[in-house]
Protein backbone atom coordinates (compact mmCIF):
# COMPACT_ATOMS: atom_id res chain seq x y z
CA UNK A 1 0.00 0.00 0.00
CA UNK A 2 1.39 3.38 -1.15
CA UNK A 3 1.78 6.55 1.49
CA UNK A 4 -1.43 8.11 -1.01
CA UNK A 5 -3.63 5.12 -0.55
CA UNK A 6 -3.45 4.66 3.15
CA UNK A 7 -3.87 8.04 3.78
CA UNK A 8 -7.35 7.78 1.99
CA UNK A 9 -8.04 4.92 4.02
CA UNK A 10 -7.23 7.46 7.58
CA UNK A 11 -9.83 9.80 5.72
CA UNK A 12 -12.39 6.99 4.86
CA UNK A 13 -11.56 5.88 8.79
CA UNK A 14 -12.14 9.41 9.94
CA UNK A 15 -15.48 10.08 7.86
CA UNK A 16 -16.44 6.39 9.28
CA UNK A 17 -15.32 7.04 13.10
CA UNK A 18 -17.31 10.96 12.73
CA UNK A 19 -20.52 9.08 11.96
CA UNK A 20 -20.52 6.48 14.81
CA UNK A 21 -19.69 9.50 17.10
CA UNK A 22 -22.89 11.34 16.01
CA UNK A 23 -24.72 8.09 16.29
CA UNK A 24 -23.91 7.43 19.72
CA UNK A 25 -24.73 11.00 20.52
CA UNK A 26 -27.91 11.25 18.91
CA UNK A 27 -29.13 7.41 20.29
CA UNK A 28 -28.27 8.53 24.06
CA UNK A 29 -31.34 10.44 23.98
CA UNK A 30 -33.32 7.60 23.88
CA UNK A 31 -30.76 5.10 25.86
CA UNK A 32 -30.16 6.83 28.83
CA UNK A 33 -33.65 6.96 30.04
CA UNK A 34 -34.36 3.59 30.04
CA UNK A 35 -31.20 2.12 31.70
CA UNK A 36 -32.93 2.13 35.13
CA UNK A 37 -35.87 -0.15 33.57
CA UNK A 38 -34.02 -2.67 32.28
CA UNK A 39 -31.05 -2.88 35.21
CA UNK A 40 -32.59 -6.23 36.87
CA UNK A 41 -32.33 -8.10 33.87
CA UNK A 42 -28.81 -7.95 33.37
CA UNK A 43 -26.27 -9.76 34.97
CA UNK A 44 -23.00 -8.64 36.32
CA UNK A 45 -19.73 -9.08 33.97
CA UNK A 46 -17.41 -12.07 35.03
CA UNK A 47 -13.86 -10.63 34.77
CA UNK A 48 -11.19 -9.88 37.11
CA UNK A 49 -11.28 -6.16 36.81
CA UNK A 50 -15.03 -6.30 37.62
CA UNK A 51 -14.53 -8.56 40.70
CA UNK A 52 -12.53 -5.55 42.44
CA UNK A 53 -14.16 -2.64 41.15
CA UNK A 54 -17.42 -3.44 41.53
CA UNK A 55 -17.67 -5.11 45.10
CA UNK A 56 -16.35 -1.49 46.17
CA UNK A 57 -18.51 0.74 43.61
CA UNK A 58 -21.39 -1.13 42.52
CA UNK A 59 -22.71 -0.95 39.23
CA UNK A 60 -24.35 2.39 37.44
CA UNK A 61 -25.80 1.91 33.84
CA UNK A 62 -24.68 5.56 33.30
CA UNK A 63 -20.56 5.02 33.72
CA UNK A 64 -21.25 1.91 30.81
CA UNK A 65 -22.81 4.72 28.61
CA UNK A 66 -19.42 6.94 29.40
CA UNK A 67 -17.48 4.26 28.45
CA UNK A 68 -19.48 3.74 25.17
CA UNK A 69 -18.74 7.67 24.19
CA UNK A 70 -15.47 7.48 25.07
CA UNK A 71 -14.53 4.49 23.42
CA UNK A 72 -15.85 6.32 19.69
CA UNK A 73 -14.57 9.67 20.47
CA UNK A 74 -11.05 7.47 21.38
CA UNK A 75 -11.21 6.17 17.88
CA UNK A 76 -11.97 9.58 16.03
CA UNK A 77 -9.56 12.16 17.74
CA UNK A 78 -7.29 9.11 18.00
CA UNK A 79 -7.57 8.40 13.68
CA UNK A 80 -7.46 12.85 13.39
CA UNK A 81 -4.07 12.50 15.24
CA UNK A 82 -2.10 9.45 13.54
CA UNK A 83 -2.96 10.62 10.12
CA UNK A 84 -1.89 14.45 11.11
CA UNK A 85 1.83 13.45 12.68
CA UNK A 86 2.10 10.31 10.13
CA UNK A 87 0.40 12.29 7.01
CA UNK A 88 4.36 12.63 5.55
CA UNK A 89 5.55 9.20 7.45
CA UNK A 90 6.43 5.94 6.03
CA UNK A 91 5.54 3.55 9.02
CA UNK A 92 4.44 0.30 7.60
CA UNK A 93 3.22 -0.35 11.30
CA UNK A 94 0.67 2.37 11.78
CA UNK A 95 -1.93 1.07 9.04
CA UNK A 96 -2.43 -1.58 11.76
CA UNK A 97 -2.38 0.48 14.75
CA UNK A 98 -5.42 2.77 12.79
CA UNK A 99 -7.64 -0.31 12.57
CA UNK A 100 -7.07 -0.96 15.90
CA UNK A 101 -8.25 2.50 17.11
CA UNK A 102 -10.92 1.95 14.06
CA UNK A 103 -12.26 -0.72 15.83
CA UNK A 104 -13.41 0.64 18.83
CA UNK A 105 -15.88 2.62 16.91
CA UNK A 106 -17.82 -0.50 16.30
CA UNK A 107 -18.48 0.08 20.03
CA UNK A 108 -21.74 1.87 19.05
CA UNK A 109 -23.58 -1.19 18.17
CA UNK A 110 -23.66 -2.49 21.90
CA UNK A 111 -26.65 0.70 22.14
CA UNK A 112 -28.69 -2.09 19.98
CA UNK A 113 -29.13 -3.41 23.69
CA UNK A 114 -31.55 -0.62 25.34
CA UNK A 115 -32.57 -0.10 21.83
CA UNK A 116 -34.12 -3.51 21.81
CA UNK A 117 -35.78 -2.84 24.58
CA UNK A 118 -37.13 0.12 23.93
CA UNK A 119 -38.51 -0.32 20.35
CA UNK A 120 -39.14 -4.51 20.03
CA UNK A 121 -37.43 -5.17 17.34
CA UNK A 122 -36.67 -8.54 16.47
CA UNK A 123 -33.80 -10.45 17.94
CA UNK A 124 -32.60 -11.48 14.66
CA UNK A 125 -30.74 -7.49 14.42
CA UNK A 126 -29.75 -8.02 17.60
CA UNK A 127 -27.54 -11.40 16.47
CA UNK A 128 -26.55 -9.83 13.27
CA UNK A 129 -24.87 -6.69 15.26
CA UNK A 130 -23.47 -8.83 18.01
CA UNK A 131 -21.42 -10.53 14.73
CA UNK A 132 -20.50 -7.44 13.83
CA UNK A 133 -19.37 -6.43 16.59
CA UNK A 134 -17.20 -9.97 17.75
CA UNK A 135 -15.70 -9.57 14.35
CA UNK A 136 -15.05 -5.51 15.06
CA UNK A 137 -13.05 -6.83 17.96
CA UNK A 138 -10.90 -9.58 17.18
CA UNK A 139 -10.28 -7.76 14.05
CA UNK A 140 -8.82 -4.92 15.85
CA UNK A 141 -6.77 -7.31 18.26
CA UNK A 142 -5.32 -8.72 15.31
CA UNK A 143 -4.46 -6.11 13.79
CA UNK A 144 -2.04 -4.87 16.47
CA UNK A 145 -0.86 -8.08 16.44
CA UNK A 146 -0.07 -7.82 12.55
CA UNK A 147 1.92 -4.79 13.87
CA UNK A 148 4.22 -6.41 16.07
CA UNK A 149 4.91 -9.00 13.50
CA UNK A 150 5.31 -5.69 10.26
CA UNK A 151 8.16 -4.61 12.84
CA UNK A 152 9.84 -8.02 13.75
CA UNK A 153 10.27 -8.03 10.02
CA UNK A 154 7.43 -8.64 8.08
CA UNK A 155 7.74 -7.39 4.40
CA UNK A 156 5.82 -4.29 3.53
CA UNK A 157 4.68 -5.62 -0.08
CA UNK A 158 2.95 -8.52 2.09
CA UNK A 159 0.84 -5.60 3.16
CA UNK A 160 -2.17 -6.92 2.05
CA UNK A 161 -2.21 -10.36 2.28
CA UNK A 162 -1.98 -9.51 5.93
CA UNK A 163 -5.01 -7.92 6.23
CA UNK A 164 -6.59 -10.77 4.06
CA UNK A 165 -5.32 -13.03 7.06
CA UNK A 166 -6.03 -11.11 9.74
CA UNK A 167 -9.61 -10.89 8.44
CA UNK A 168 -10.01 -14.45 7.55
CA UNK A 169 -9.23 -15.29 11.34
CA UNK A 170 -11.58 -12.77 12.44
CA UNK A 171 -14.22 -13.68 10.58
CA UNK A 172 -13.48 -17.38 11.81
CA UNK A 173 -13.46 -16.44 15.49
CA UNK A 174 -16.91 -14.53 14.55
CA UNK A 175 -18.77 -17.85 13.10
CA UNK A 176 -17.56 -20.50 15.15
CA UNK A 177 -18.98 -19.88 18.31
CA UNK A 178 -22.59 -19.92 19.60
CA UNK A 179 -24.18 -16.04 21.09
CA UNK A 180 -27.21 -15.84 23.06
CA UNK A 181 -29.56 -12.51 21.93
CA UNK A 182 -31.28 -13.07 25.36
CA UNK A 183 -28.16 -13.19 27.30
CA UNK A 184 -25.81 -10.28 28.28
CA UNK A 185 -24.91 -8.35 30.94
CA UNK A 186 -24.38 -4.91 32.71
CA UNK A 187 -21.71 -3.62 30.66
CA UNK A 188 -24.27 -4.12 27.41
CA UNK A 189 -22.03 -6.62 26.16
CA UNK A 190 -23.41 -9.92 24.67
CA UNK A 191 -23.21 -12.60 26.83
CA UNK A 192 -21.53 -15.24 24.00
CA UNK A 193 -20.17 -18.76 24.25
CA UNK A 194 -17.23 -19.91 25.23
CA UNK A 195 -16.78 -16.32 26.54
CA UNK A 196 -13.44 -17.44 28.60
CA UNK A 197 -12.15 -19.12 25.40
CA UNK A 198 -12.29 -15.48 23.60
CA UNK A 199 -11.01 -13.51 25.79
CA UNK A 200 -7.89 -15.93 26.63
CA UNK A 201 -7.36 -15.80 22.86
CA UNK A 202 -7.62 -11.70 23.28
CA UNK A 203 -5.35 -12.17 26.07
CA UNK A 204 -2.74 -14.28 23.65
CA UNK A 205 -2.82 -11.96 20.91
CA UNK A 206 -1.84 -9.24 23.04
CA UNK A 207 1.09 -10.75 24.49
CA UNK A 208 1.94 -12.48 21.45
CA UNK A 209 2.40 -8.72 20.07
CA UNK A 210 3.94 -7.71 22.92
CA UNK A 211 6.92 -10.36 22.40
CA UNK A 212 6.87 -9.72 18.67
CA UNK A 213 7.85 -5.80 19.29
CA UNK A 214 10.51 -7.21 22.28
CA UNK A 215 11.76 -9.01 19.41
CA UNK A 216 11.90 -5.89 16.79
CA UNK A 217 13.53 -4.14 19.70
CA UNK A 218 16.38 -6.88 19.39
CA UNK A 219 16.56 -7.40 15.81
CA UNK A 220 16.69 -3.57 14.64
CA UNK A 221 18.88 -3.00 18.09
CA UNK A 222 16.37 -0.15 18.66
CA UNK A 223 14.83 0.90 22.04
CA UNK A 224 11.67 2.29 21.13
CA UNK A 225 10.85 -1.26 20.10
CA UNK A 226 11.01 -2.01 23.81
CA UNK A 227 9.22 0.66 25.21
CA UNK A 228 6.21 0.23 22.23
CA UNK A 229 6.15 -3.59 23.71
CA UNK A 230 5.67 -2.58 26.97
CA UNK A 231 2.72 -0.14 26.10
CA UNK A 232 1.04 -3.30 24.60
CA UNK A 233 -0.02 -3.69 28.46
CA UNK A 234 -1.68 -0.49 28.66
CA UNK A 235 -3.68 -0.73 25.49
CA UNK A 236 -4.57 -4.22 26.85
CA UNK A 237 -5.73 -2.70 30.90
CA UNK A 238 -7.29 0.35 29.30
CA UNK A 239 -9.58 -1.57 26.60
CA UNK A 240 -10.78 -4.35 29.02
CA UNK A 241 -11.81 -1.35 31.65
CA UNK A 242 -13.44 0.33 28.64
CA UNK A 243 -15.50 -2.72 27.70
CA UNK A 244 -15.59 -4.90 30.52
CA UNK A 245 -16.81 -2.87 33.54
CA UNK A 246 -19.92 -1.55 34.41
CA UNK A 247 -18.94 0.88 36.93
CA UNK A 248 -17.04 4.67 36.73
CA UNK A 249 -13.57 2.83 37.24
CA UNK A 250 -14.03 1.59 33.67
CA UNK A 251 -14.18 5.30 31.67
CA UNK A 252 -11.90 6.93 34.08
CA UNK A 253 -9.11 4.13 34.12
CA UNK A 254 -10.03 2.66 31.02
CA UNK A 255 -9.25 5.97 28.82
CA UNK A 256 -6.23 7.44 30.46
CA UNK A 257 -4.68 3.60 30.32
CA UNK A 258 -5.92 3.12 26.72
CA UNK A 259 -4.66 7.04 25.34
CA UNK A 260 -1.57 7.06 27.33
CA UNK A 261 -0.64 3.45 25.53
CA UNK A 262 -1.83 4.26 22.22
CA UNK A 263 0.42 7.73 22.63
CA UNK A 264 3.23 5.98 23.45
CA UNK A 265 3.04 3.55 21.06
CA UNK A 266 2.28 6.18 17.97
CA UNK A 267 4.92 8.49 19.26
CA UNK A 268 8.05 5.98 18.96
CA UNK A 269 6.95 4.42 15.63
CA UNK A 270 6.95 8.29 14.66
CA UNK A 271 10.30 8.70 16.33
CA UNK A 272 11.53 5.48 14.78
CA UNK A 273 10.54 6.19 11.17
CA UNK A 274 11.29 10.22 11.30
CA UNK A 275 14.03 10.61 10.21
CA UNK A 276 14.26 7.79 7.46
Amino acid sequence: MTLSERNIFFKAGIAFCAICTLLILAASFLTIPVYQEIEENFRRPSNILQTLSGSILGNNYYAVHISLIISVLFSIIGLILIFYFFERTSAPEILYIAIFVISFSFEVIRLILPLHQLLNFPTLYIRVASRVLLFARFFGVFSLFAASICAAGLEVQKTQNAVFAITIAALIMTFGVPIDVLNWDTSLNIVKGYTSMLKLIEIAAFFTAMISFFIAANIKESKEYTYIAASIMLVLAGRSFLLNTDNWIGPVFGILLLSFGTWFICSKLHKVYLWL
